[in-house]
């Protein structure tokens, strides 16, 4: 046995080794995620210019938000999205521009709005999300259902753990 400076024999190669495969399993996670969130990308803007030609794909999010939220405040969509006020009011403006958002004042506070999907806004978003929904279901044809279900909980703790 070969014993390092410190007369530690070996620890440094079992270190070494460890974290090589510790550091394979890591950069495979992030070739894996960067392939997912570029696919990712490219089906946003195809499921905006499908809810409307116009739509920005980066607008997209703020829909599905709402449809599954119902109606909040500005800041509220801002802070989960990750953009400035400005942004924000930027882009409901022209989500509001296409016919998709309403905004109304706030009952619980006359300085704040309330966005939320009109109805065209809410059946356009709703048929893109079963269309792709559908997809889903053709691509993963081949999984067994509790797969499916691990593979959300996976990503479900990832992007929990990813919030903090």
């Amino acid at each position: 046995m070969h014993e390092d400076g410190n007369g530690d024999a070996h620890r440094g190669e079992a270190r070494t080794s460890w974290s090589s495969g510790a550091d394979q399993e890591f950069l495979s996670l992030e070739r894996e995620l960067t392939m997912l969130l570029r696919r990712a990308r490219a089906n946003q803007g195809e499921m905006a210019r499908e809810v409307h030609p116009d739509l920005e794909p980066a607008a997209y999010g703020l829909l599905v938000r709402l449809e599954e939220c119902g109606r909040q405040r500005a800041t509220e969509l801002a802070g989960y999205i990750g953009v400035g006020k400005a942004t924000m009011s930027r882009q409901l403006r022209a989500l509001e521009e296409l016919g998709l958002v309403t905004r109304e004042p706030d009952p619980a506070d006359g300085r704040a709005w309330l966005v939320a999907l009109t109805p065209e806004g809410r059946s356009r978003v709703g048929k893109v999300r079963e269309a792709r929904r559908a997809r889903y279901v053709n691509q993963l044809a081949h999984w067994e259902r509790g797969e499916v279900a691990e593979l959300a909980r996976l990503l479900h703790q990832l992007n929990r753990g990813m919030e903090k």
